[in-house]
């Protein structure tokens, strides 16, 4: 895929709307109009939109707690999204899921997810469906660094290679599970050689630079798309918040923190690039800017003016309700 004037405006403006979320999450919380675990993703922005720029609506995603970025990589509208956290009955899942369970089957967004590594088996399900129904369809599951150790990884991975299937799994890997840097726990420093296990290939890429993220996951979902079965993709990368707001971040130091947001900012990054090749002015930027902040205080407003879910709603979207006698 070749990256056109378009594509590169889309992929900033996807990027600049998840810091931008995120952001105004982490102030929404601070100043105790919005409550509840959030678990934010900025920082990461390059990872989520680098592979979802070879994607469309016939494809899926499967995500993890830190789920917010995956889903407006993937086109979920963030007014829906801001009323679902606000446990609002406009929410994208009717304010009955919440932050770590945004889903919009629409966008091919199979849901944010609480359980550590789950979406692994969500998105070999779907990968499967996709190959027996020859949609052409890929499915990608996102997890972290700390889930790479969980079984749902190593059976998913395995069922992904013995039956060929268009799946790509993208390691996030942030250097912290929760707390826990990933030498403690993990005892290879890259997770892609563990692809070797499984018959599959194994790429790193920078999880900071959205180029390098668009062009490996871009070989791997060709790759697929092919029938040439699944890669693991490990994307080396940074939150910057800590593991939910209100985090101590202890287990870090400021000088850390500082380094990657000066050094390997992922939209300074993508803007000096864009810059230095001439393929798009600072000007275009800054506008975009400008939108996605107003857009962002929009989402705010809808869904702070939104209904609650009236009380029957209980008893709908769900496997099994019990009425009483």
């Amino acid at each position: 895929m070749q990256l056109t004037r378009e594509h590169l405006l889309d992929a900033y403006r996807r990027m600049r709307r998840i810091r931008a979320f995120e952001e105004k999450l982490a102030d929404l919380v601070t100043a105790g109009r919005l409550a509840g675990f959030l678990h934010l993703y900025a920082g990461e922005e390059a990872v989520a939109v680098g592979v979802a720029a070879h994607l469309g609506d016939g494809d899926y995603f499967a995500s993890t707690h830190r789920g917010h970025g995956h889903c407006i990589a993937k086109g979920v509208d963030v007014r829906g999204m801001m009323a679902e956290l606000f446990g609002r009955a406009t929410g994208t899942c009717k304010g009955k899921g919440g932050s770590m369970h945004i889903a919009d089957l629409s966008k091919g967004m199979l849901g944010a997810n609480g359980i550590v590594g789950s979406g692994i088996p969500l998105a070999v399900g779907a990968a499967l469906s996709a190959k027996i129904k020859r949609t052409g369809g890929v499915s990608v599951a996102f997890f972290g660094d700390g889930a790479s150790n969980q079984g749902q990884f190593h059976e998913g991975l395995n069922l992904a290679a013995v039956w060929s299937l268009p799946a790509l799994f993208v390691v996030e890997n942030n250097g912290y599970g929760e707390a826990t840097p990933t030498e403690f726990v993990t005892p290879v420093r890259d997770i892609a050689v563990r692809a070797a296990s499984y018959g599959m290939p194994g790429v790193i890429a920078d999880g900071m630079d959205f180029f390098d993220v668009f062009e490996k996951a871009g070989q791997a979902i060709a790759r697929a798309r092919a029938g040439d079965g699944p890669t693991l993709l490990e994307c080396k990368t940074y939150r910057y918040f800590g593991h939910y707001v209100g985090d101590n971040l202890k287990y870090r130091s400021k000088e850390e923190a500082e380094q990657w947001r000066q050094q390997r900012d992922p939209l300074e990054a993508f803007e000096r690039r864009t810059a230095d090749e001439g393929w798009l002015a600072t000007g275009d930027l800054r506008s975009i800017d400008g939108e996605i902040a107003a857009e962002i205080e929009e989402a705010v407003r809808f869904a702070e003016s939104s209904p609650f879910p009236e009380p029957h709603e209980l008893h709908t979207d769900v496997y099994v309700s019990y009425e009483g006698a």
